[in-house]
C-alpha cells in the first residue's frame, strides 16, 4: 500500500521536541516501511531538518508550521492553514492517516487521489467527528473515546488501536534500585495533568516519618509553546513544592527515547495524576513506564482502564474526592512501605503493556487499512 501520515502542526519528526502522537506514528512508519510498503510523513520543519529526505525508507515530508497557543479557535485557524499545506505536497495513494482536526473534514472530498481518509484521535473528540463524513476509519486510543464517538455520532468506522510504546527498549532499561525509593512523572507540565496533586501529596508523604527514603523526579516541559502550563504557573507550582526541598528533581524535558526510557528504569513508581477529561485519551507515558517494570498509579479517568487495572496492574486513587492529594498519598505511602506489594503490581503491568508494542499495533493497522482500501464509502451523515 501507499500510505501517507500527517501529524499536527506545532511538532516535527522524530520527536526531537517531543509528542506521544509524533513518537508513535513515527514508529508505525518506519514497520509500514519495512514491511514493504510506500511510506510518505508530512510533519513540521523546523531548524537542523532537512525539508525533504528519505529515512528507514520513509520519505519525509516537512513544511513550515507554528507554535501550538493557549488559544482554541486560534489553534483550529492554524490547524486549517497547515492542512491545506499539508494536502499541497502529498502523493497519490491508498490511504492517508490524520493527526489534525480539520484536514479530515475535506480531504476526502477535494484530495480524492491522496487514498481514504483515516483519522487519529489524538484527545476526546469535542464535536468535529459529525463533519467526517468522507473519512473511511477513526481509530480511537482506548475504549472510553471510541464509547464517546459511538454514542454522539453513532459511527461503525471506528476502531481501537491504543498507542504503540517501544516494548523491548523500555523493558530493557528497568534498573530499580528501590534506595531510594524513586518516585516519578514524565509528561507536560501543565495543570490538567494533575502536577498540584502529586505535589501536594509528596508534601503530605514527607510528614510521615514511618516511610523509608524516597523522591520525587519530575520529567517533562513546561513552556506553553511545548504544552505545558507556561512560567507563571510552574514557578507557583515550584513554590508549592519548595517545602519538599531536596526530595523533589525538576529534569526538565527528555525527547531521547534511549534517555527517556533510562529515566523510566530508575523509577519504582510512576504517577499520572491527570485530571484532564476532556483530553487524556490513553496514557502512553504510563504504558512506557509498565514496561520499564514500574509500579504504576493514576487518577480514575476512564481512558486508563485498559491500562491500569486496580490492585492488579497499578492502582488507582480517586481524583474526584474532596481532598485527592490525600487518596493519592495513600497508594503512594503504600507503595512506598510494602516492596511486595510494589514489585507485584510492576511485574503484572509489565506483561500486560507487553499488547501495546509496536509490532502488534502495526499489525492491527496495517490489516485494517487493507479491508478499507477494498471497502467502498458509504456517503452517509455520522
Amino acid at each position: 500500500m501507499r500510505i501517507a501520515i500527517v501529524t499536527g502542526f506545532f511538532l516535527p519528526v522524530p520527536a526531537i521536541r517531543g509528542g506521544a502522537s509524533e513518537k508513535a506514528w513515527h514508529g508505525l512508519a518506519k514497520i509500514f516501511a519495512a514491511k514493504g510498503h510506500d511510506v510518505t510523513f508530512v510533519s513540521r520543519i523546523v531548524p537542523g531538518l532537512a525539508a525533504s529526505e528519505r529515512v528507514d525508507n520513509v520519505l519525509q515530508i516537512r513544511i513550515p508550521g507554528f507554535d501550538h497557543t493557549r488559544w482554541l479557535p486560534v489553534n483550529l485557524l492554524l490547524d486549517l492553514i497547515w492542512g491545506i499545506r499539508a494536502a499541497r505536497v502529498l502523493p497519490p495513494g491508498d490511504a492517508v492517516i490524520c493527526n489534525s482536526v480539520t484536514l479530515p473534514v475535506w480531504l476526502g472530498q477535494f484530495h480524492r487521489a491522496a487514498g481514504r481518509v483515516a483519522v487519529m484521535m489524538g484527545r476526546v473528540p469535542k464535536g468535529q467527528v459529525r463533519f467526517y463524513r468522507n473519512v473511511a476509519r477513526i481509530y480511537a486510543p482506548s475504549a472510553a473515546v471510541a464509547r464517546r464517538i459511538k454514542s454522539r455520532w453513532a459511527t461503525d468506522r471506528t476502531r481501537i488501536m491504543g498507542y504503540p510504546i517501544d516494548w523491548p527498549l523500555h523493558s530493557g532499561a528497568s534498573a530499580q534500585s528501590g534506595s531510594p525509593v524513586t518516585i516519578g512523572f514524565v509528561g507536560r507540565l501543565h495543570p490538567e495533568k494533575g502536577i498540584s496533586v502529586l505535589i501536594k501529596a509528596a508534601r503530605r508523604l514527607a510528614t510521615r516519618a514511618d516511610l523509608p527514603e524516597w523522591r520525587l523526579q519530575i520529567v517533562g516541559p513546561g513552556s506553553i509553546a511545548e504544552g505545558g502550563g507556561g512560567d507563571i504557573w510552574m514557578a507557583a507550582l515550584k513554590k508549592e513544592a519548595a517545602p519538599l526541598g531536596g526530595r523533589v528533581e525538576w529534569l526538565g524535558p527528555e525527547f531521547d527515547p534511549v534517555r527517556l526510557a533510562s529515566l523510566f528504569g530508575g523509577m519504582d513508581i510512576f504517577c499520572y495524576p491527570s485530571l484532564a477529561k476532556q483530553g487524556e485519551t490513553f496514557g502512553v507515558a504510563v504504558a512506557e513506564a509498565m514496561a520499564a517494570r514500574c509500579a504504576v498509579v493514576v487518577s480514575g479517568l476512564a481512558c486508563f482502564s485498559e491500562l491500569v487495572a486496580d490492585g492488579q496492574t497499578g492502582l488507582v486513587f480517586d481524583h474526584t474526592a474532596e481532598a485527592p492529594d490525600e487518596n493519592l498519598a495513600d497508594c503512594l505511602g503504600r507503595l512506598i512501605m510494602d516492596v511486595g506489594l510494589r514489585e507485584g503490581l510492576a511485574s503484572r503491568g509489565h506483561q500486560h503493556s507487553r499488547k501495546f508494542d509496536y509490532s502488534e499495533v502495526a499489525e492491527f493497522i496495517l490489516d485494517d487499512l487493507a479491508h478499507v482500501t477494498r471497502t467502498p464509502l458509504k456517503d452517509r451523515t455520522i
